[in-house]
C-alpha cells in the first residue's frame, strides 16, 4: 500500500464519539493523513481538545437526537462544502448482566445510542453522499457483532444489527459511488474497557486480572490488547482510495481472537 493510497488530503471526515478512545485515535490518524476532521460528541471539553490538536472543528452532538445529527452534517458541509467520510463511532457499552437479570431500561438506552444513533447518522450521510456522488461510511461494530458474548446481550444485539445495516445500506448507496463498511475491533485498551472489566468482575465474582488473562490477552494470537490507533489505521484504509473496491464488508481488528 502506498502512502498516496491512504492520503486524505482535501477530504472532510466526521467522527462521532470522537472525544475519547477509538474516536479520538481515528481523528488523530485521519488528520495526520491530511483530512479536515469534524469531531462530534456530547462532551464539549473532550471534543474541543481533540479538534484543537488536529486543527479541526468540534461539534456537540447527541446522536440519539436526529436534529443534532442534521446540524452536525450541516456544519461540516458549511466548513468545506462536502462530507467525504463518516466514522459512525458513537456508542456505549450497555448493561453487563445475564438476560434474566438485565435492566430493561439500560438495554433500551444501549439500543437507542448504538443502533438508532448510528441509524440517524447513516440516514443523513446517505442523503448527503449520494447527492455528491461519493463517500465512505465506516460503521464501528465489534467482535461482539460477529459472536455473542455472555452478559453482553444488549451490546452484542446492537453490534450484530450494525453489520446487517452495513450490508443493506452498501447495496442501497453503492450505485451512487458511496461505500459502506464495518470495523469489528476486539478488546481495545482504555477507559471504556476499564469500566466494562469492573462491571464484569462484580457480576462474575472474579478479579479483573483473571478476566483479562482468560478472555482478552491470553485468548488473542498476539497475546495483547488492541491499541486504539490500530483501529484508527484500519479506519484510514477504509476511508481512503486504497479500499476503493471494498464495500459491504467487515474487518476484524482484534489481535487474532479466533
Amino acid at each position: 500500500m502506498t502512502e498516496r493510497a491512504c492520503d486524505l488530503a482535501g477530504k472532510t471526515a466526521i467522527i462521532t464519539g470522537g472525544g475519547t478512545g477509538i474516536g479520538a485515535a481515528v481523528a488523530d490518524v485521519f488528520a495526520e493523513a491530511g483530512a479536515y476532521v469534524v469531531v462530534a460528541g456530547r462532551s464539549r471539553q473532550t471534543i474541543d481538545a481533540v479538534a484543537k490538536r488536529n486543527n479541526g472543528r468540534a461539534v456537540v452532538c447527541d446522536v440519539t437526537r436526529f436534529e443534532d445529527v442534521e446540524k452536525l452534517f450541516s456544519v461540516a458541509a458549511t466548513e468545506t462544502g462536502k462530507v467525504d467520510v463518516l466514522v459512525n463511532n458513537a456508542g456505549m457499552s450497555g448493561p453487563v448482566a445475564g438476560v434474566a437479570d438485565v435492566d430493561l431500561d439500560a438495554f433500551r438506552a444501549c439500543v437507542e445510542v448504538n443502533l438508532f444513533g448510528a441509524l440517524h447518522c447513516l440516514k443523513v450521510a446517505a442523503r448527503v453522499m449520494t447527492a455528491q456522488g461519493s463517500g465512505s461510511i465506516i460503521n464501528m461494530s465489534s467482535r461482539m457483532g460477529l459472536q455473542g458474548y455472555p452478559n453482553r446481550s444488549a451490546y452484542s444485539a446492537t453490534k450484530f444489527a450494525l453489520i446487517g445495516m452495513t450490508e443493506a445500506i452498501a447495496r442501497e448507496v453503492g450505485p451512487a459511488g458511496v461505500r459502506v463498511n464495518a470495523l469489528c475491533p476486539g478488546a481495545v485498551s482504555g477507559e471504556l474497557m476499564d469500566r466494562v472489566l469492573a462491571r464484569r468482575a462484580e457480576t462474575e465474582g472474579r478479579t479483573v486480572d483473571e478476566i483479562i488473562a482468560e478472555n482478552y490477552t491470553n485468548a488473542a494470537a498476539l497475546q495483547r490488547w488492541v491499541d486504539p490507533r490500530e483501529v484508527g489505521t484500519a479506519a484510514l484504509f477504509l476511508a481512503a482510495d486504497a479500499s476503493s473496491s471494498i464495500t459491504g464488508d467487515r474487518i476484524k481488528v482484534d489481535c487474532g481472537r479466533f
